[in-house]
């Protein structure tokens, strides 16, 4: 499937320079894609410690006012402690509260070390005991804090919420409440459990919004450069077609050109030795067949086919020269109409003998520049090639057409042209006719270029087929 991008295409080099282009765009998606899903996660991976840290701070500071406002004035006052008594649990109420207000913590637990509940913001759960949290554990054992994530969807589909509902996210944290050393304690010990909660959606979103801003603006900024690069890779793609085409066309015509040279030296050579002898022996026969017809001799036949022979091989001759040696056109004030009315008149006859239908739709005059002689035989080869070309009975139309750029169309309705050989009917020696020397078009299309203009071959969407001769521009006006 991808060996021919592989192998290089002199005419289209930059395929695989596209192929490139494409695999380089999807590679890059990819990378972008990947670095952004990385930085995505540290990003994510920085809040969350940062959100450790702030949970960190807070816990010490609860630590330090449960001590400060609850512990030393309770042990004082009371002489210890018991939450049990509703003067104590509010007062500890009031601490806890006054330190977490604005801090966005759901709900604070303080446990005791038997794993019971002895203080809750939410006072139905004070006396549950959680014998096995892993965290409590942890805390009563090592005296270590420790954090857990609650997640209520996965990281990636979170991404793809437009928002996400409060409590989605929550930091829970565990931390051991030390006694500080004050009043006599060298030590600082453990007086229960700290456990509380954290919202941290909001946080958690913004880092998923972060993401998606560095996807949008990396694949962004992928799309331009890509699109400029291939944009390059188009614009000299089709710089290159064109020198291409126009080095095609370059040589073609050397190679034509040096056809006609050779084919000019060889018919030139060819006629030096054959016009003149082909000329007696075409009068010589035509005195004989004259002769024979008038005395009713059995030989007339035989004569009349040489005679015609080789006035048939005169006009083959005639034919390369004038298209191995083309003249120069003269540059006289002539009438294309006028020129169509003399070959009318000339092939009249042929023309009623068939039964031809002949439509003329031209003005009263239409005056180029040119050669009247040459145009005359390129008009002539035209029609000739068109009542050859329809049965008997069919139509022939002929436009003359002035305007910015003169036109003169010659349409039938015969079986019209190959459609896979347009370009080469105006070649030499190609022809679809059984004794055909395939050079009346070719001769045709170089009287036309040799005029500055251009001729056109074509079907027609009803049948039969086109040629049209058209004249350059500002020419034919009076």
């Amino acid at each position: 499937m991808f060996k021919h991008l592989f192998k290089p295409d002199p005419v289209r080099p930059f395929q695989f320079v596209k192929f490139l282009s494409w695999s380089s765009l999807v590679l890059i998606l990819a990378s972008v894609l990947a670095l952004s899903v990385f930085i995505a996660n540290y990003a994510r991976e920085t809040i969350i410690s940062k959100n450790h840290e702030f949970a960190l701070l807070l816990a010490e500071n609860l630590n330090h006012q449960i001590y400060q406002r609850f512990t030393l004035p309770t042990v004082l006052g009371f002489g210890r402690i018991e939450l049990k008594q509703p003067a104590q649990y509010e007062r500890l109420d009031q601490v806890v509260n006054s330190t977490i207000h604005s801090f966005h913590v759901q709900e604070v637990r303080i446990y005791d070390m038997e794993r019971s509940v002895s203080y809750a913001t939410d006072q139905e759960i004070v006396g549950r005991i959680d014998a096995d949290d892993p965290g409590i554990t942890k805390a009563i054992e090592r005296g270590e804090f420790s954090f857990r994530l609650k997640k209520g969807m996965s990281s990636w589909k979170a991404m793809f919420r437009f928002s996400l509902e409060p409590e989605t996210v929550v930091l829970r944290t565990v931390y051991p409440l030390r006694a500080e050393r004050r009043l006599g304690i060298r030590e600082e010990s453990i007086m229960g459990i700290l456990v509380f909660t954290q919202d941290i959606t909001a946080d958690y979103k913004t880092v998923i919004h972060f993401q998606w801003l560095i996807i949008a603006g990396s694949f962004a900024a992928s799309l331009i450069l890509f699109f400029l690069l291939y944009m390059i890779i188009l614009r000299a793609d089709r710089v290159l077609a064109m020198r291409i085409a126009e080095k095609e066309r370059l040589e073609k015509e050397l190679h034509q050109n040096e056809k006609l040279a050779s084919m000019g030296r060889t018919v030139a050579s060819i006629a030096h030795e054959i016009r003149n002898p082909l000329g007696i022996i075409r009068s010589s026969s035509e005195i004989l067949y004259n002769r024979a017809r008038k005395e009713g001799s059995p030989n007339a036949r035989l004569l009349e086919a040489i005679f015609d022979e080789s006035r048939r091989l005169s006009q083959t001759v005639s034919d390369f020269l004038d298209y191995a040696r083309p003249k120069t056109p003269k540059q006289d004030r002539v009438d294309l109409v006028r020129i169509w009315q003399e070959i009318f008149s000339f092939l009249g006859s042929e023309v009623e003998g068939r039964g031809v239908a002949l439509e003329k739709n031209m003005p009263e005059q239409l005056v180029v520049h040119g050669d009247k002689d040459l145009l005359y035989r390129a008009f002539y080869n035209v029609l000739s090639n068109a009542l050859q070309a329809v049965p008997d009975n069919g139509l022939v139309r002929v436009g003359v057409s002035p305007g910015h750029r003169p036109q003169v169309t010659v349409s039938d309705s015969g079986p019209g042209f190959e459609q896979s050989m347009l370009d080469k009917y105006p070649e030499p020696f190609y022809t679809t006719k059984e004794k055909g020397t395939g050079l009346g078009l070719a001769i045709t299309a170089s009287i036309i270029k040799n005029h500055g203009g251009e001729i056109i071959l074509e079907n027609n969407e009803s049948g039969g087929g086109t040629v049209r001769m058209i004249f350059p521009e500002e020419r034919g006006r009076d």
